[in-house]
């Protein structure tokens, strides 16, 4: 009898437990969603939730929550109340929307959850866009953020706030450190690198205001580039970035040789090498990005760095290449055209010395031809007169 009982308690607890689990929301939602704004950019949105007498006392619960047309982040918070950023600006719309609902996390409600309440927070002052071509540049003193304002004739004013959310408190600051250059305005923000992920800033005037994160316009300073000829190669050498990690920066270039299309590269050292060509100008662009394990961030393309010059390229060899094969064919024209007009002369025609023995032979030394010996030709003597002396005068020549 006492099995029986107990058989009978387990089966109930069974089916109850069973019958909360088919219920389509066994976790109530919460309820009296309300907010308040902390600063210029942290609203703080707090609600109310009652436990159910039926829920297992072994039942625990969390709240998720979430911003909608934001970044994708949800959080997980045993408290009543969160703090956000609003940063309506990123949104593009005039308020920022969060859902909220109740999760089980423990016990016999793991994984339960009740519907989504959405909560619909306006900005404190219409959205407007009050500024163009917002870029900040971040060195080791802090950031330069400089724009180009919409409307000219109305002042303009900057917030900031660094280090992320802090539930409850406030720690947005206001920029004083203003200037002016040509169309553009600026102001400089005491910000680290470290702290640049987790800044927000607000532009404001008369017209309405903007926030935003800074990282999405910020940038690092574009890196000086030094240039060095070794023989056939051009060394090409940058400094590191003196902000964020060492082992993030990725060099990017591009460059034209001899005002040919343009070469991009991508390298992870601070130092490259191209070839070089004597006669050619190189121009060269070059930017810093981080890699992809790594926060974003990235500069602008520097100025043009130029080395060399274009200049005609020595053509003695290409002369030397055409004129001489050329001469060679003339005279081998010419001289086989003077060979053939004077061949009887450098290789004359050899009587056949058979043909005149055999002649001989025939015909005695008398008859043969005498166009086919060599006949000596008679030298010319000159006739001797001698003349006998009579003896009687030599005798008288004597006495």
């Amino acid at each position: 009898m006492t099995f029986t009982r107990e058989f009978f308690a387990i089966l109930s607890c069974t089916a109850m437990i069973m019958l909360l689990h088919c219920n389509a929301d066994p976790l109530p939602p919460p309820t009296d969603l309300s907010y308040k704004w902390l600063d210029p950019f942290t609203v703080n949105v707090s609600w109310l939730w009652q436990r159910p007498r039926n829920l297992p006392q072994d039942c625990e619960i969390m709240y998720e929550c979430a911003q909608q047309n934001a970044k994708p982040e949800i959080r997980r918070i045993e408290s009543r109340n969160v703090s956000w950023n609003c940063l309506t600006g990123e949104t593009g719309s005039q308020s920022c929307t969060f859902t909220i609902h109740t999760v089980g996390t423990k016990g016999s409600c793991l994984d339960w959850k009740s519907k989504f309440e959405n909560i619909t927070i306006k900005s404190p002052k219409p959205q407007a866009k009050v500024v163009e071509d917002f870029k900040c540049i971040l060195d080791p003193m802090g950031m330069n953020c400089s724009w180009i304002p919409v409307y000219p004739d109305f002042d303009l004013t900057l917030s900031y706030k660094s280090g992320g959310v802090t539930e409850g408190i406030t720690n947005s600051k206001d920029c004083h450190q203003y200037y002016s250059s040509g169309r553009r305005n600026g102001c400089y923000l005491e910000v680290s690198d470290q702290q640049l992920f987790k800044t927000c800033i607000l532009v404001n005037n008369d017209i309405g205001r903007s926030t935003f994160e800074a990282l999405n316009t910020s940038l690092v300073p574009s890196p000086k580039l030094n240039i060095t000829q070794d023989k056939h190669l051009l060394n090409l050498s940058w400094e590191t970035p003196k902000v964020g990690n060492l082992k993030c920066w990725t060099y990017v270039f591009n460059y034209t040789e001899c005002n040919k299309s343009m070469k991009s590269q991508k390298t992870t050292t601070n130092t490259y090498s191209i070839p070089y060509d004597e006669n050619c100008l190189y121009e060269i662009q070059s930017r810093v990005e981080t890699t992809k394990i790594c926060q974003t961030m990235r500069s602008d393309l520097s100025e043009v760095v130029t080395y060399g010059t274009n200049r005609p390229r020595d053509g003695t060899l290409t002369v030397v290449a055409i004129v001489i094969p050329i001469i060679l064919c003339v005279c081998v024209i010419l001289s086989c055209y003077c060979f053939r007009k004077h061949s009887n002369i450098l290789c004359p025609i050899i009587p056949d010395p058979s043909a005149i023995f055999k002649e001989m032979m025939m015909n005695g030394n008398k008859e043969h031809k005498t166009g086919s010996l060599y006949t000596p030709v008679p030298e010319p003597v000159e006739p001797c007169k001698i003349t006998l002396a009579a003896e009687t005068s030599v005798l008288q020549q004597n006495s």
